[in-house]
């Protein structure tokens, strides 16, 4: 792992999308480097400071927080997976070549300004705002991303972008839920003990 080159795509990512994304599209890697190279990575970021988050602010506790952190690293994980799965299998309704690789490349970067904005989840309110529209800029990279990885035409960018989103916040909020339901119990789990 070569952090430079890490902190370099990230960077790039954020600043210079238009830029950035041919450069995403023309190189080649596998599955396996993606995550191990850079999602496991990125994805830690939200994860850990979550964590730190909860354990100064929440009266929860250190381990269900770590539980928690553990939880949601593991769906982020996952969520970057299905995307790229559900990026590759709406390719052709929008006229883009189906490329499991390439969707796979698009899922596993879009999400890098969330990923970055996650350490600010350690301020109060603020943090969550800034991660809202952190993770806003995310999906407005798919614009950006969809041409070159998945050699969508222009004119059907945008609605292959729209879908895309759609389905990205449907599945956060699936995410959430499982959170917030896990959350719940343990509030309940803790005052039934009291």
């Amino acid at each position: 792992m070569d952090i430079n080159k890490l902190i370099t795509r990230a960077k790039n990512i954020i600043l210079t999308p238009k830029t950035e994304w041919p450069v995403i599209a023309q190189e080649q890697t596998d599955i396996a480097g993606l995550y191990t190279g850079y999602v496991m990575i990125m994805a830690a970021i939200p994860a850990v400071f979550g964590l730190l988050a909860n354990v100064i602010f929440s009266p929860l506790g250190i381990v269900f927080s770590f539980i928690t952190m553990l939880l949601s690293y593991a769906l982020a994980l996952g969520m970057v997976f299905v995307m790229g799965l559900i990026i590759d299998a709406l390719a052709p309704s929008f006229g883009a070549q189906k490329n499991q690789m390439q969707a796979m490349k698009t899922a596993a970067y879009y999400g890098t300004p969330g990923w970055v904005a996650g350490v600010f989840q350690i301020i109060p309110v603020l943090g969550a705002l800034i991660m809202l529209a952190a993770g806003i800029y995310g999906l407005f990279q798919l614009y950006f991303a969809l041409p070159h990885t998945m050699k969508v035409p222009q004119e059907k960018a945008v609605g292959y972008t729209v879908v895309i989103v759609v389905v990205a916040i449907l599945l956060s909020l699936l995410v959430m839920g499982i959170l917030g339901a896990i959350a719940f119990m343990a509030v309940a789990g803790t005052a039934a003990l009291r």
